[in-house]
């Protein structure tokens, strides 16, 4: 039997082997600002994928139905680009990154130093005209007792959201724990896992810059997700997660 050995990548795969993921962008209305997290696809999707992914049609394709761009989800909800105060890039795949034009006139748009550093020297991998023309600014991770290295970035300086280190998928990727003043929290696990069953199973990404950080980070994630504390961990994209709100006392 044939096995390709790039299906990871999802490279030649036939159509029957290759489904449709959700893209998730998270908002998050705090008390000392409106966060969003990731960005989710350009409406130049909606035109040409090529001209939005160039070479990397051939690993993964997007779709963007009306409606459902990010600029387009804030509206509905009362918000322009400009009234966010921080976008946290969780990294800069495509899937996370092409939509970063459409909110450049928020406030504040940070991604990890380390992060930013690579995706500015791999071309074949991430894409930087996503960014071009976006004012981009980085953060970098300090000791911390979060995290499955224990480094995270405390975006308000009281502990509320935590940018967390959760390398393997990304080499800067982070994971956002989002605090309450109840002692719970919800955690945003970003690329982690591609769904919740991920890190229930410990099934790392296809995609991953270190296979063995990636174990580490899903044993944190799943440590954290089974905490008697935890509201809800929420992969990515996980097909069985439907649009909801979560409240916690901040």
């Amino acid at each position: 039997m044939y096995r390709n050995p790039l299906a990871f990548t999802g490279l030649f795969r036939s159509e029957k082997n290759k489904i449709t993921l959700p893209v998730s962008s998270y908002l998050i209305e705090h008390p000392k600002g409106t966060l969003l997290i990731d960005t989710g696809w350009n409406k130049t999707i909606r035109e040409s994928n090529w001209k939005e992914l160039g070479l990397q049609v051939q690993i993964n394709t997007g779709y963007l139905p009306a409606g459902w761009a990010v600029d387009e989800r804030l509206a509905e909800f009362g918000y322009k680009p400009e009234d966010i105060d921080y976008v946290l890039m969780s990294h800069l795949h495509c899937d996370h990154a092409s939509g970063m034009p459409l909110i450049k006139n928020a406030k504040h748009i940070l991604v990890s130093s380390q992060e930013w550093k690579i995706a500015n020297k791999l071309p074949m991998v991430y894409l930087p005209h996503e960014w071009k023309g976006v004012d981009v600014e980085t953060y970098d991770y300090e000791k911390s007792e979060f995290g499955p290295f224990h480094r995270s970035f405390d975006v308000f300086g009281d502990g509320s959201v935590l940018q967390v280190y959760t390398p393997g998928h990304a080499s800067g990727m982070s994971a956002t724990l989002v605090c309450g003043s109840n002692g719970k929290y919800v955690l945003l696990a970003a690329d982690v896992g591609y769904a919740n069953k991920s890190w229930e199973k410990m099934l790392t990404p296809g995609i991953c810059t270190n296979r063995n950080y990636a174990i580490q980070s899903l044993g944190w994630v799943k440590e954290m997700a089974h905490d008697e504390n935890c509201v809800e961990a929420l992969a990515n994209h996980d097909t069985k997660t439907e649009q909801h709100s979560i409240i916690l006392p901040l």
